[in-house]
């Protein structure tokens, strides 16, 4: 069943609030914000790239760290949560980011990661659409900050400081 371009306008809207809703939320509770990310390869050197409810384009995998959670527990929840993925190995610490595009009190700890997928994962109120690209077919809509990531992992520039 295909949706109206008004469904797809209430959908985005809807999405929108509950990502603003969640940047509130996490200014009023805390000083400071941290997340995670990882570039997520499988064994055929493949990104897995996830497409979120309440942002445009497509990024790589992650979330926030929560209190009484290492950064490594909150890598290996967000894989499992946004793309039922499991790390194979350890996973490569690669820079850690300040994100002042979110807020001015936001950090990423970004990582490179080997997975395998567990099984399929299904489209829901929080990640639309998800899956595993060659990097020379990267789907429309993948956002700078993850081409800027990439460039960086392969050595074609020095790590930024902000995300």
């Amino acid at each position: 069943m295909t949706e109206t371009p008004k469904q797809d306008e209430k959908k985005g809207l809807a999405g929108w609030l509950f990502g603003r809703a969640l940047h509130i939320y996490f200014l009023l509770t805390r000083s400071m914000t941290l997340g995670v990310r990882a570039a997520c390869f499988d064994r055929d050197g493949r990104l897995f790239l996830v497409r979120h409810s309440y942002i445009a384009g497509w990024h790589m995998p992650g979330g926030g760290v929560e209190r009484h959670e290492t950064v490594e527990q909150a890598l290996v929840k967000e894989l499992r949560e946004e793309g039922n993925l499991t790390i194979s190995g350890k996973p490569q610490l690669f820079h850690v980011y300040f994100n002042n595009r979110t807020s001015k009190r936001d950090h990423v700890v970004f990582y490179r990661v080997e997975v395998e997928q567990t099984a399929p994962r299904r489209p829901d109120r929080e990640i639309v659409e998800c899956g595993f690209f060659a990097l020379d077919a990267l789907p429309a809509g993948t956002t700078k900050a993850t081409f800027r990531r990439l460039q960086e992992l392969e050595g074609a520039m020095p790590p930024s400081d902000y995300w």
